[in-house]
């Protein structure tokens, strides 16, 4: 695996920069990528409006960029395909295909919505220039048609990739350090499918599996415990007002945040309707593949009772049983935010993030601004971030200050996301003819 590493040292911790808050800026988008643009908002709507899980978003994500790529690349054929591997008809409108791929899987994946789906496609159809449709519509009409073959391949391919199987509930262990269900609901595995799930790209979930997490004698875990023992503690931590705010933030979809940041990033630098369906399908494949195989780990080592995979809830509470003379117990300790009911290594966010924040530096220089949004019960809570960096390590920071992760699972999180994305881009959707 030249090229790819593990790391544990990304500088976590550090107190958060203060950055405000304003609403979503508008860009223009450059000719031909409007509609790409377009329907990558309408997805992610569509997974607030739905409340879809942060961690079964990546996989939805992914079908429906691959749709549109494949769908789009089958009349240009700048890049090699990911799934479907035909051509389209000659004189088949690339707008109107990504514009059915994209209508047609969102429809396929969140019914719920007809409504709002119908409407948007009738008017993105609408609204296509004549330029691109100079044949009495048969260039609409071929466009329309390839789209929706596409996104019925890609429905039909994912649909037998095992996240549909039936699999025994999963609850771990009590073994000292082994995961096992948390408060309030104590409930089994969650999404435990995705464990599951066949990659997108990837040759297998395994191909990046980290290391297995350190021992509970460790400096390492001794410092990780301590750390969030302080700070993601709900009442009396040493977290400051900003860091407090920022967990619940960045608690939110991680799908959501990071394609509304490459929304705005493509459209903020004028991206060619190639490049933007691109680097909205790299985003989203590579999220996915990340997804799945954090998820392949989580209940692997979650499943050997020797190793370290209990969350901050469980050890601080049960400290005087972890043989550690550096960890002291506190019974009546909580996090500043529920627990995800999933084991703690490795951690699921800061891999999202690895990948996202990845994708977005392969295309983009640091330097960017970009507004990102959480919807909550109560609120619409938005952040504008001045830098891709910036925005990593916030929401890499978030999982220790809401009291969910330990700072060298977080570390290694990110690096497993790092390294699914930099594979993806290295492997699928290659140029065929130079530079696109």
């Amino acid at each position: 695996m030249k090229g790819y590493r593990w790391s544990r040292s990304l500088g976590l911790l550090a107190i958060a920069a203060t950055v405000g808050m304003t609403s979503v800026p508008a860009f223009a988008a450059s000719d031909g990528a409007a509609q790409v643009l377009e329907w990558n908002q309408i997805f992610i709507e569509s997974l607030v409006a739905t409340n879809t899980a942060p961690s079964v978003s990546p996989r939805v994500g992914a079908i429906v960029h691959t749709a549109i790529f494949d769908a789009y690349n089958g009349i240009e054929r700048r890049y090699t395909p990911i799934f479907v591997q035909t051509s389209a008809p000659r004189g088949a409108s690339r707008r109107a295909a990504v514009i059915a791929a994209a209508y047609t899987t969102l429809l396929s994946l969140f019914p719920s919505r007809q409504g709002d789906l119908d409407a948007s496609y009738a008017a993105s159809l609408a609204a296509l220039s004549e330029d691109d449709d100079e044949d009495g519509g048969r260039s609409r009409e071929r466009g329309i048609a390839w789209g929706v073959q596409v996104a019925q391949a890609v429905l039909a391919w994912r649909a037998a990739d095992g996240f549909n199987g039936t699999y025994p509930a999963f609850r771990g262990g009590t073994a000292v350090g082994q995961w096992r269900p948390t408060p309030p609901l104590m409930g089994a595995m969650s999404s435990q499918p995705l464990a599951f799930t066949a990659p997108f790209v990837l040759p297998s979930t395994i191909l990046f599996q980290p290391p297995p997490p350190r021992g509970l004698l460790t400096q390492t875990y001794t410092d990780d415990f301590n750390a969030v023992k302080v700070l993601g503690k709900a009442t009396g931590s040493t977290r400051t007002d900003d860091q407090t705010w920022l967990a619940p933030f960045w608690d939110g979809n991680a799908s959501v945040h990071w394609n509304q940041a490459a929304n705005q990033m493509a459209r903020a630098n004028n991206l060619s309707m190639s490049k933007t369906v691109r680097l909205l399908t790299l985003l989203n494949v590579a999220m996915a593949d990340t997804m799945s195989s954090t998820w392949n780990a989580k209940r692997h080592y979650g499943g050997i009772d020797t190793d370290v995979t209990w969350r901050p809830v469980t050890a601080i509470v049960l400290a005087d049983t972890d043989g550690n003379p550096n960890t002291v117990a506190d019974p009546g300790w909580t996090p500043l935010i529920t627990t995800p009911s999933h084991p703690e290594y490795p951690s699921g966010h800061p891999s999202l993030n690895g990948a996202a924040a990845t994708v977005l530096l392969s295309c983009f220089s640091d330097e960017q601004t970009f507004t990102l949004t959480t919807k909550t019960a109560t609120d619409l809570l938005s952040r504008t971030y001045m830098s891709i960096s910036q925005a990593r390590s916030d929401g890499n920071n978030a999982r220790v200050w809401g009291g969910m992760h330990y700072p060298s699972t977080v570390a290694v999180g990110d690096q497993l996301g790092e390294n699914v994305a930099k594979y993806v881009n290295e492997h699928a959707m290659q140029p065929l003819h130079g530079d696109q």
